[in-house]
């Protein structure tokens, strides 16, 4: 799994110890991770919470990405702005239980931590043990496990629901501010790592004409 970290300004400071934990939760499972940045408080492209949710559309639904984890203070804003896109279905974890049963449950492609909030002693082991809970296991199993037929079925619901309440990316984010779009794609790494992945070619089109 293609695995996609991003960070947003406020917390952007927390990036290389979000990044390693991350990395080291998940290298050993077969996962790979791309940092997407912020990569440090004073990083000259500077993403808000908005544009994090912007970004995780892009890569997700481009197939440069299989799976976006983020945040910001609370996590709730980064959660937000991820599920405004179509093809994105974010969750938030606060800690391992939350990150087991929104896999088992919910079976998402993003997930949102809080990065402020209650982020004190032992946080880097919280957050290690949300991503081995998160990615350690085959995802939409089931929590408990006699719930799984039912878990599933919602599941399908939702992903339906959301087909029909959204429009296609592309031409959401051709109506969107051109600034505010270019600013979410205009990291440093961003186009060593989504167009050496990406496998959408009219999102890849877009893309690339934006940063032209």
């Amino acid at each position: 799994m293609k695995i996609a970290l991003i960070n947003e300004n406020s917390q952007a400071s927390k990036n290389e110890l979000i990044f390693n934990t991350l990395k080291g939760a998940v290298t050993p499972l077969g996962h790979e991770v791309f940092n997407y940045g912020m990569y440090f408080a004073e990083d000259p492209h500077s993403l808000t919470y908005v544009q994090n949710g912007i970004l995780a559309a892009i890569v997700l639904n481009a197939g440069a990405a299989d799976y976006v984890v983020t945040g910001c203070g609370t996590g709730a804003g980064a959660m937000l702005a991820c599920n405004s896109f179509p093809g994105v279905i974010c969750g938030l974890a606060v800690d391992p239980s939350d990150g087991y049963m929104f896999a088992q449950i919910n079976d998402g492609n993003a997930i949102s931590l809080p990065f402020a909030k209650g982020f004190g002693w032992g946080a880097e082991l919280n957050m290690q043990y949300i991503f081995e809970k998160l990615f350690g296991s085959k995802g939409g199993q089931g929590y408990p496990r006699d719930r799984v037929v039912p878990e599933q079925r919602n599941k399908k619901i939702l992903d339906g629901v959301k087909a029909v309440a959204y429009r296609d990316l592309l031409s959401i984010l051709k109506d969107l501010d051109q600034d505010l779009v270019k600013g979410a794609v205009s990291g440093e790494k961003f186009k060593h790592y989504f167009f050496a992945h990406c496998q959408d070619k009219a999102i890849g089109s877009y893309i690339e004409t934006l940063l032209a």
